[in-house]
């Protein structure tokens, strides 16, 4: 049978002497720099000056990144947001002290803060109806989306659950799994690193490596579904005169990003031990319940009344 099974222990990031640049943070620079070139064509045909595709950056990083960190912290460990404040904000924890780099983001989150970000942006620079400039930045937000989950994949993190599926990942890089963990424990070298290497690479070690799961990788799988998403958004702004409808392409992508991860959801690994709901008699995660808002309010967005927010921009 055809397969595509795959031992995962890539390297996290690029060894440039004085400090790591680990592939997860390189993701957020790609999809932003990409993003700010998708957005200047659209500029350009919508009649706004280019120049203000810089101040757009600043808002869209900052909205993007403080809504990320604020909503993983809110929606998956409450206690710290409460108990150690400023680890949302800083690479390391304060009580203890440990370092653990900006580890820990949500695209639940991630939308909520662009959202308030575009608010301010389009009051300062623009003077149009905010849903003018989200139907338009969701755009390279989903192409952005790809790459953060490949990001994600680099980091061996938001796995899938385990599988028989003729493409399953091992991933041998994720200290997080019991598995993973008792594996390496039998190991008899010093140096996590080393150990994984052996691991994997070293036949005495085998029957060490055969105990760990293949699983789903659900990141690459939402990386794909997500270049769905931003061709299908593409092609509905430059192809159709559906853009003219203020809030349309907001709220397709909304259904069409957030239906993605409600099912995708369903194949993921719990991101914490809580991390369950039931609700009549269906058992959601985190992730799926919020979903489902942001998919109802796309609904709305694609089919209200005409004119229900046209009447307000100056567009």
């Amino acid at each position: 049978m055809f397969s595509l099974k795959v031992i995962w222990n890539p390297l996290e990031g690029l060894d440039l002497g004085f400090f790591t640049l680990h592939f997860y943070s390189l993701s957020y620079v790609i999809a932003f720099v990409l993003g700010w070139y998708i957005i200047k064509p659209i500029f350009k045909r919508d009649n706004v000056s280019v120049e203000k595709i810089d101040p757009l950056f600043m808002y869209t990083v900052i909205g993007c990144l403080v809504g990320a960190r604020i909503g993983h912290y809110l929606f998956y460990e409450t206690a710290v947001l409460f108990n150690d404040p400023l680890h949302v904000f800083l690479p390391f924890r304060t009580d203890p002290f440990e370092w653990t780099g900006f580890a820990g983001m949500a695209s639940h989150g991630a939308a909520i803060g662009i959202i308030i970000a575009m608010f301010f942006y389009s009051r300062k620079h623009l003077q149009k109806n905010m849903l003018w400039i989200l139907d338009r930045i969701v755009i390279p937000t989903a192409i952005g989306g790809t790459f953060v989950r490949l990001g994600n994949l680099m980091n061996s993190e938001i796995n899938g659950k385990a599988t028989d599926f003729f493409a399953g990942f091992k991933f041998v890089r994720d200290l997080s799994d019991d598995k993973v963990a008792a594996a390496l424990s039998k190991v008899k070298i010093s140096g996590t690193d080393n150990k994984i290497d052996a691991l994997v690479n070293d036949p005495q070690y085998s029957e060490l490596l055969a105990t760990i799961p293949y699983k789903h990788p659900a990141q690459l799988y939402e990386a794909i579904c997500y270049v769905g998403v931003f061709v299908i958004l593409y092609l509905v702004y430059w192809k159709t005169e559906k853009r003219h409808k203020l809030g349309y392409l907001l709220g397709l992508f909304f259904v069409l990003l957030f239906t993605v991860r409600l099912f995708i959801e369903i194949i993921k690994e719990p991101q914490t031990k809580t991390d369950a709901f039931e609700f009549a008699s269906l058992h959601f995660n985190t992730g799926q319940l919020l979903s489902i808002p942001f998919i109802l309010l796309g609904l709305f967005l694609m089919f209200r009344p005409e004119g229900m927010f046209e009447k307000k921009s100056n567009a």
